[in-house]
């Protein structure tokens, strides 16, 4: 089990790539749009590759061009370390 998100200094990154703080959830929150849905999918493949390698895997939901991403660690009860790494592999892999 990941250990609870203490040193929360780590999300202002994300949250200045368009992350948004769900804090009923304790879950951080992001869409992602691209030039169709081919893209959108390749992301999503590129993503669960490392979702599956660090097992840590995310709330999604794919709508032709757009993928909507919830990271949060349910046997935390919240965000972990896992969240904002993925966050950050996600942020890269969306990039061109």
């Amino acid at each position: 089990m990941a250990d609870p998100l203490t040193d929360r200094s780590m999300l202002a990154p994300l949250l200045a790539n368009g992350w948004t703080h769900d804090p009923a959830r304790d879950a951080i929150t992001k869409v992602f749009t691209f030039r169709n849905f081919i893209e959108a999918f390749g992301f999503m493949t590129r993503a669960a590759l490392w979702a599956e390698k660090w097992n840590h895997h995310p709330e999604w939901s794919n709508v032709y061009k757009t993928v909507n991403v919830t990271l949060t660690t349910h046997d935390a009860n919240g965000l972990t370390e896992l969240d904002v790494k993925l966050a950050t592999k996600m942020d890269s892999l969306a990039t061109p």
